[in-house]
């Protein structure tokens, strides 16, 4: 996951490594804490470091290490180190809920972040709401998070499934037209996704195919030949990490961007990099781009973390620098660890620049506890000044715009009792 063009290796040496390697460069280690006879405030992070979504998931751990070493350098919270403690939920339900239950009642951590797939995020919610604990979802999409199953302890920082296909289906529609084919993952980020851009493309009057697939799917040929047969405009790959990448490739394969433009909601920076130049293309959303020249307080901040990290920041990177620093200003401003108390805190809470870390207001939305940011809709390509430069920004969508109202999320939510 360096800045080089080297396709990723996804075996567990190398993400054990990387996770290493980001921990060594910490400002303070938990030994200099224990030292000190401080107790530290404890994170739990549970993301999947093995299967199809370890990739995303490393970026997501990458970035909040980066983060705990900087809130360490600067005094911690509450005048105390943070120490964060990672663990792998394997991409499976059962041993995330498990990994959550650890973290809470053996490490006694104070808050807990996870996970990158929806359906464990879900799972995790249920014993963190239990347990009172704050819990922050760094790179779970799925609509009912901050819906119809919203939680007071549960905030989110990547956006729903929902804002994220509101604000890319009008460019797909304009550009290329309203015949879409759906290859999607069987599982609840891909239901919500799916569900969300029918919604929007019935709107617009649109028509559709498409078929559902395991996660961790490797042939997609019936599927394709399936697409190639109904001519689509445009095909939808909704897939995640490795399993998204080998669509993208066979795609390629079977020449079919000849006959039909590629889009979606997410078409990550390590997935791109991670695919051949001819599958770099379509238009898709970034939930934050490393590339805003004209936003100072990101120039820094790429700046200082490929000089700390070697890598450029993805939008995982800045989902968990975000989470790291949401709990930081939300303690500061509760001046309490408590669950109740930090969720109070961070409802309607504005990220100061330095950590919004793009234009305009960044907010939590107090009645859903999702963030509200801008959604980069654009352009993939082959790199053109850099291995990093592989999407172009064409418009920004507020967040709010793509969301729609705390009614329309289905959300009722219940305070702690």
């Amino acid at each position: 996951m360096g800045i080089s063009q080297r396709p990723w290796s996804l075996d567990r040496r190398t993400v054990l490594k990387s996770g290493v390697a980001i921990a060594a460069a910490q400002f303070t280690s938990p030994f200099i804490i224990q030292a000190r006879g401080e107790t530290p405030v404890r994170i739990g992070m549970v993301d999947p470091l093995t299967g199809v979504l370890s990739a995303l998931a490393q970026s997501e751990v990458d970035g909040a290490k980066y983060a705990e070493a900087e809130i360490n350098k600067t005094g911690g919270i509450l005048g105390r180190q943070v120490e964060l403690l990672v663990e792998d939920s394997a991409n499976d339900v059962g041993t995330g809920v498990q990994k959550t239950r650890k973290l809470i009642d053996r490490d006694k951590v104070d808050v807990i972040f996870g996970d990158v797939n929806s359906g464990i995020a879900y799972a995790m919610s249920q014993v963190t709401n239990e347990k009172k604990i704050f819990h922050i979802v760094p790179g779970g999409h799925t609509d009912p998070i901050t819906g119809s199953n919203c939680k007071w302890n549960v905030f989110r920082v990547c956006n729903t499934t929902t804002m994220d296909a509101n604000a890319v289906t009008p460019e797909l529609v304009k550009k290329f037209g309203k015949k879409w084919f759906f290859v999607t993952p069987d599982y609840a980020y891909g239901h919500t996704l799916q569900d969300a851009f029918v919604k929007a493309l019935s709107k617009a009057g649109g028509t559709y195919e498409g078929d559902m697939l395991p996660i961790n799917a490797t042939d997609f040929s019936a599927t394709l030949i399936k697409a190639k047969a109904y001519k689509p405009n445009v095909l939808l790959n909704n897939m995640g990490g490795l399993t998204q990448i080998n669509c993208m490739k066979q795609f390629t394969q079977f020449g079919m961007q000849k006959d039909m433009a590629l889009g979606g909601a997410l078409f990550e920076l390590e997935s791109i990099k991670a695919c051949p130049p001819d599958a770099q293309t379509g238009w898709w959303t970034m939930e934050w781009w490393w590339n805003q020249p004209n936003v100072p307080e990101v120039v820094k901040f790429v700046s200082d973390y490929r000089a700390a990290t070697k890598k450029t920041p993805s939008a995982r990177d800045w989902f968990g620098y975000v989470s790291m620093h949401t709990v930081r200003l939300a303690a500061a401003s509760a001046k309490s660890l408590e669950g109740p108390k930090l969720a109070k805190a961070v409802e309607d809470m504005e990220l100061p620049p330095e950590v919004a870390l793009q234009p305009g207001k960044v907010r939590y939305r107090a009645g859903d506890h999702e963030l509200m940011p801008n959604i980069f809709v654009g352009e993939a390509h082959p790199p053109k000044s850099g291995a990093d430069d592989v999407f172009t920004t064409s418009t920004l969508v507020p967040g709010e715009q793509a969301a729609g109202s705390v009614a329309d999320t289905g959300c009722k939510m219940v305070e702690p009792a």
